[in-house]
This record gives C-alpha cells, structure tokens and sequence, in this order.
C-alpha cells in the first residue's frame, strides 16, 4: 500500500505539506505532497495538486484514522484491516515503524500537552495509549465495544472517544483515566467540539438526529431530528456557527445553524460520504466520497456552492479527519477493496 500527500494550490510555503494531506483520501492508502505553484487564484476550480507516493509496506485491508504529531512530523496511520498502525515520518516522506497487536484499529488521536498517542481498537473497545517520544505503551482503558472517533479538546486536558451502543468517553489526560461518559440514543459517528462553548455536536444516524450535549455536565441538551436526511455520517464546524452534516440517503450536505438546529441549506453531493472539511481560510467545504470523488464547494452564507469534482480514480469507502493545525485538516480513509496504484 502507499500514501499519497495531496495539497491545496494557493500556498506554497513548506506549511502547505500538513495543509490537506486532506485528500489523503485518494486511496485511502496513500499520501500526496507537493509543492505547487501559487494558482493565484484562491477561488479557482483547480483545488489540489498531487505529487509523490509513500510505500506504507505489506497492508492488507481497509485503513481507517489517521492523526498527526507537527512537531515530529510523524503521520500515524490506523490499519484497520491489518490490525497495525503505521508511523509515517513526512520529512523523510517514508514508513519508519509499524506497530503491531491492535483489535480493529479505528479512531486515533495524538496529545501533545501529554505526548501520547491515543488509538482506539473496534475489536475489543479499548483505548491504547502509547509515549509520543519512543513510541513505547503507556497503558490501556477499556470501554466496552466498538471504540471509534476520538477527539482532544482545545487544551488537550480531556480526550472523548465515540464507543458501543451510544455513548461518549471522557478521558483525562493527565491521569489518563475515563473520568465521564455521555450517554446518546445510538452509536455516535463523526463529532466535533466547539471551540468558543461547551458543546459538541453529534452525528448518530441509527436514530436519524445529530445530538447536542455539554460538555461541562456531560449531559444532552436538545436532539435534532434530520427528518428525510438520513446516515449523517461525516460532520463538521464552521466559523460562521454552522453545523454541516453530510448524508448518504439522499446524498446532500446539509447546513444547519448551531444555536438552534434550523436546516439553513442542503445542496447534492457525491454518494456515500464519510468525511468533510471546513477551510475556512478559503471559505470551502470538502467532501470526500466512497464513490470515488472529493467535491469542493464555495461557502455563500448559509449555502455551499460546488466548485469542482476530483475523481479519486478507486473506489473510497471512509474518511475521516481531525485537525492538525489552524483550519488544515488530516483524513484518512477506508476501501471496499485495497486497489493499490502505482
């Protein structure tokens, strides 16, 4: 298998490699990096450029988070299929270990207030802890069943991993021990904190709503139903206090406002999404597709309008992302089958 670096034109500083390794989403399995020529033109139609490949050595089956840690320059990579993570040193754009023992791979997440990696394993519905310096473990917090999505709040004091039949857990991570759990009507797919609240805001389309809950009470404060939009699985926030949730039936994103749930907007997108990605340096919203494309879009108030459609050339099954740094987003991926390219 091999990462491809994909990155956005318009800036061509050596920043610009952690800026959308974004459509890392090409294969699910690789990463694009590239340097390319300022467009100058930040709302052209031309969004990516693409570069060179990075072998991730024998992989069998779906990937699935990935997460980075910028000041290594260590990219880490959930295996899912093979039961592995993969540790990607981007200066040196090269595999440099493979960790080995996991159940299932799924959501992964690096602290660096603490310097732990956090990867949490569908199989067994644990949480694995590892040192960021050597990479060693440093320990292990069981949750129950299908640990999934992980997220670190702004300060990096607790981390909260979506897991089992509906619930989030609320990890501390000093003492790097489940300190809370949020309870939700079903499995909770992609989530997001706010960044100036207390809130955060939910993806759970077994019961066709995204649920809001605070995070000081760990409690639900409201629960929006989608009505005829259903498997809202990607989720996102934007600056402009929306909450953009992507469905698959039918394939349209949907723009709601924060404060009180109202539908502002919903355009057509390509089918069976699982990820999307707010750059609001650019006023754009991404989409990445199991059907094989990323479209752009262009933010116009409370409305997107689609830019351009980029073919990914395989068959993508999920992406996910978190954040990296400012607005750049890191995803990752998974495939039906692992069609590898050259």
């Amino acid at each position: 298998m091999t990462l491809f670096f994909v990155r956005l034109r318009g800036v061509a500083t050596s920043r610009a490699i952690w800026t959308m390794s974004l459509l890392a989403a090409m294969l699910g399995m690789s990463l694009y990096v590239r340097a390319a020529e300022d467009s100058g033109s930040p709302s052209g139609t031309q969004a990516f450029a693409t570069g060179a490949t990075i072998p991730l050595g024998e992989v069998r089956g779906r990937i699935d988070h990935l997460a980075i840690d910028v000041a290594r320059q260590r990219l880490y990579v959930a295996e899912l299929g093979n039961d592995t993570v993969g540790v990607i040193d981007l200066a040196q754009r090269k595999t440099i270990r493979t960790l080995t023992g996991f159940k299932e791979p799924q959501g992964i997440a690096y602290v660096p207030s603490t310097d732990t990696v956090y990867i949490a394993n569908a199989g067994d519905g644990s949480v694995r802890l590892f040192h960021g310096a050597d990479l060693t473990r440093a320990g292990q917090i069981a949750l129950g069943s299908d640990a999934d999505n992980v997220r670190v709040n702004e300060d990096g004091s607790r981390v909260f991993v979506g897991f089992g039949e509906g619930a989030l857990a609320v990890i501390d991570s000093k003492t790097q021990q489940k300190v809370g759990e949020i309870a939700l009507k079903a499995h909770p797919e992609s989530f997001r904190l706010e960044r100036s609240g207390p809130r955060i805001f939910v993806n759970v389309p077994d019961a066709r709503s995204i649920t809001v809950v605070d995070r000081s009470s760990n409690k639900e404060i409201t629960n929006w139903q989608t009505g005829s939009l259903r498997a809202n699985f990607p989720l996102a926030l934007d600056e402009a206090g929306h909450v953009i949730a992507v469905f698959r039936h039918p394939a349209r994103v949907g723009v709601f406002q924060a404060q009180d749930g109202r539908l502002m907007s919903s355009s057509d997108t390509c089918d069976d999404s699982d990820d999307v990605f707010v750059d609001a340096k650019r006023h754009r919203l991404y989409v990445i597709c199991g059907e094989g494309f990323i479209d752009t879009f262009a933010q116009d108030g409370d409305s997107f309008r689609r830019l351009a459609r980029l073919s990914t050339q395989v068959y993508l099954y999920r992406c996910r992302s978190s954040i990296a740094m400012e607005a750049q987003s890191l995803p990752s991926c998974r495939n039906y089958a692992p069609q590898v390219r050259g």
